[in-house]
């Protein structure tokens, strides 16, 4: 029998607060009274646990986690009673979610992969050109990460982010990652002998739309094994490589244009 299984986070309206990990730290933070203690229990970086609780108080529009002034007895960290009441709502609401995970289980949902595919489909973000894949490597480096997914068709993106991140996200090989890259940040170039970048992402396909505009225009590439990326250049650009529908085409952009995100 399928065994289902899923995550809670609160949302605000378009704003994401987070989910089990950041509870947990607001737990953990009320238990002990210390940042460094918290971060520890919950397998955080001491900055990572700051990154968090500052983006929860920002976001909650009033503090959740209150900085007390070091002194003889070495300050310390507390919560607020709205931060207390918000980990006895996700607790009540994690008991009511195990449940109905497990009524799905019971009746035996056979959907194995259909609700990770629903779960991308209502990913939104900003960036134009949206690609899952599978972390095939990760090259360190003593302040940033290379990461390589590979993606539909067996095409590669390369994202450089930092180690901390690396970490946050528990990137490693195997994992599925979803890769954003904004239209803006594509160059598109015409293939031919010669074409030497310094770009880690070169992707090459075939222009299969142009959008033209007052100024600009967006230009759909679509690559082999069914992936598409769009770019957007001028129109000037676009009339000198003689960019129309049907001609190859060349997608560049750089590994740090790339912003890399899971599903949890």
């Amino acid at each position: 029998m399928l065994e289902l299984d899923g995550s809670i986070w609160f949302r605000s309206g378009a704003q994401t607060w987070g989910g089990k990990n950041r509870i947990d730290l607001l737990a953990q933070i009320d238990a002990t009274g210390s940042i460094t203690a918290a971060a520890r229990a919950v397998g955080m970086s001491y900055k990572g646990a700051w990154d968090a609780i500052d983006a929860m108080n920002n976001l909650a529009g009033e503090p959740l986690v209150l900085r007390a002034a070091g002194g003889k007895g070495g300050g310390g960290t507390q919560l607020t009673d709205r931060a207390r009441r918000l980990i006895t709502t996700f607790r009540a609401l994690e008991v009511e979610h195990r449940k109905f995970m497990d009524n799905l289980t019971r009746a035996g949902l056979d959907a194995s992969g259909d609700i990770d595919l629903m779960r991308r489909f209502m990913l939104k973000t900003s960036a134009r050109n949206k690609f899952l894949g599978t972390v095939i490597e990760i090259r360190e480096g003593a302040v940033n990460d290379e990461v390589v997914l590979r993606i539909a068709g067996g095409h590669t993106v390369t994202a450089t982010i930092t180690r901390e991140s690396t970490k946050e996200l528990g990137l490693a090989p195997g994992k599925e990652a979803i890769a954003l890259v904004k239209a803006s940040s594509v160059i598109v170039g015409a293939p031919g002998p010669g074409l030497r970048l310094s770009a880690r992402n070169q992707l090459q396909g075939r222009i299969t739309d142009l959008r033209p505009g007052a100024v600009n225009s967006e230009i759909l590439i679509a690559m082999d094994g069914g992936a598409t990326l769009a770019a957007i250049v001028t129109n000037e650009s676009a009339a000198d490589l003689k960019l129309d529908v049907g001609a190859e085409a060349v997608a560049i952009f750089k590994a740090s244009s790339v912003i890399l995100g899971v599903l949890d």
